[in-house]
């Protein structure tokens, strides 16, 4: 009887969950039904493309080429990112959409994600892969700037290009697919090569409310507009982001996220750090750079053949004068990583979720100090040169920043003293004896409108370590010794070297 009993509730109890699996299930379908015929309706309360043609944005924009005529399906994706962006769509739909991000970022961080205005400078392999995952996180407004268009050698590496975008500018081409995904992201598009001369109307606020960027992100390849644009944005204090190079790249577990002055072994960001530093910024610029060492066997940047040079001059070969274009070795996936690392930052920074990034070096108090000892040398030598005087001293300039200082250590001497390799305690010092005075004089003499300064350049200083410079002040500016007396004929020709380095990117200064 008993067990009558308990077979009896145990077949009431399954009941019950079976009963309460299915209500849910019914509920759930019902929800998602509900929310199919919102968006069912709202698709189907699109009028017709035909009579809108002449309201078509991307017909709007000043692109390189024709436009291919649009399909059924870009037209109904266009019609229904105008009505979403207008504001007739439902939040709920946006909100499903973006459920996983809300759960890990939380409302508040959700919000700072969709009311943001990313700006994405260069939309090429890393580039795409960067708006491709703002725009699916929920970004809102992004402004996209770039020249060029997409190739077929594009579509290894671009995040939404297809055949049918081959010709199309790569800004157009980046609307024209992410409209589909996510219609309510609004889209700036500005068809043009990034300069210098046009940073502040190509990085102005959002037209519709003036809002200011909260990130720049840097994608460019071109190292003249990468500099440009970042130096822009180190002086105006808009939040950036910098890519370096993923060409020739294959091993993701070595890319990473560090200070402009801190990244090593990935040849575009040590070149943009040389021309940064020349112009006075040294750090505070996060940059997405690969640690990967070249070796034998990997990829390698191709050399330009017989046949290229050829062809013309730089001009004729670029798709802008002086923007020659070289086949880069690219492995499509890189791009797509240094991409989706970029927009990580990005996401992080502006939600406000911690972050744990290992600190760069802190080296700027070092490049301070290294600059006060290169004032007191060039003290002592002008002194020595002017018969012994101290007044000569009073005032003197010289003509180093503390840019210059880690220019000069970290590029030029690659951070190790040129006489022994040590890499520490390390200071700069005039390399060869002066012959004749290196004080410089402008203004009435002895007037208080006089200035004087030193006659000292990049190509004139060493690295060494603060024992080595001691002595090579003693025995060789301040004594008698030359440099063959004292230094090996290796160390004078790497000494030598480095110096045509550092008067090579002196042109660098502003």
């Amino acid at each position: 009887m008993t067990s009558l009993t308990s077979n009896h509730k145990v077949q009431l109890a399954a009941t019950a969950v079976v009963s309460a699996a299915v209500a849910a299930g019914a509920i759930l379908s019902y929800q998602r039904l509900q929310q199919d015929s919102r968006l069912t309706r709202l698709k189907r309360s699109i009028p017709s493309s035909s009579s809108e043609k002449d309201n078509d944005p991307f017909q709007q924009l000043n692109r390189i080429g024709p436009l291919p005529k649009p399909d059924k399906e870009d037209e109904h994706n266009l019609l229904l990112a105008q009505r979403a962006q207008a504001g007739d769509f439902d939040d709920e739909l946006i909100l499903e959409q973006l459920a996983r991000n809300r759960v890990f970022l939380g409302d508040q961080g959700l919000d700072k994600l969709r009311n943001s205005f990313i700006i994405i400078v260069g939309c090429g392999g890393v580039g795409s892969h960067a708006c491709a995952a703002l725009a699916r996180s929920g970004v809102s407004k992004i402004r996209l700037i770039d020249f060029d268009q997409v190739t077929l050698s594009s579509l290894n590496r671009h995040a939404v290009a297809t055949l049918a975008d081959v010709g199309l500018p790569k800004v157009q081409c980046l609307q024209r697919r992410l409209c589909a995904i996510t219609p309510w992201t609004k889209f700036d598009l500005r068809l043009q090569k990034f300069e210098g001369s046009v940073a502040s109307s190509l990085l102005e606020n959002w037209e519709e409310n003036g809002q200011k960027p909260d990130f720049v992100i840097d994608a460019i390849d071109n190292i003249e507009s990468k500099v440009e644009l970042l130096k822009y944005c180190h002086d105006n204090a808009l939040p950036v982001i910098s890519a370096m190079g993923a060409g020739t790249k294959s091993d993701p577990t070595r890319v990473m996220v560090g200070d402009i002055g801190a990244s090593f072994e990935d040849g575009l960001s040590r070149a943009t750090r040389r021309k940064l530093k020349l112009q006075g910024v040294t750090s505070g610029i996060p940059v997405v750079y690969s640690t990967e060492k070249m070796g034998e066997g990997k990829a390698a940047l191709l050399p330009l053949s017989e046949a290229e040079f050829a062809k013309g001059s730089v001009g004729d070969l670029g798709p802008l004068p002086d923007f020659r274009v070289r086949i880069l070795p690219v492995l499509g996936t890189m791009p797509a990583v240094f991409g989706y690392v970029v927009a990580n930052h990005v996401i992080l920074k502006i939600t406000g979720y911690p972050m744990d990034y290992q600190p760069a070096k802190a080296r700027d108090k070092m490049y301070e100090a290294i600059l006060a000892y290169v004032q007191a040398v060039e003290e002592k030598v002008v002194r020595m040169r002017e018969g012994g005087r101290t007044d000569v001293c009073i005032g003197l300039k010289v003509p180093i920043t503390p840019g210059d200082i880690a220019f000069l250590v970290e590029e030029a001497f690659s951070g190790r003293s040129a006489v022994t390799g040590i890499p520490t305690k390390l200071m700069l010092i005039r390399w060869k004896k002066p012959s004749e005075t290196t004080l410089v004089r402008i203004g009435e003499k002895g007037s208080k409108d006089e200035q004087k300064s030193s006659n000292l350049r990049l190509r004139d200083l060493v690295c060494m370590t603060k024992e080595e410079a001691v002595r090579h002040q003693k025995e060789v500016l301040l004594g008698d010794k030359t440099l063959e007396e004292v230094y090996s004929p290796e160390v004078i020709e790497l000494v030598e070297a480095r110096q045509k380095l550092a008067a090579a990117y002196e042109k660098d200064r502003p």
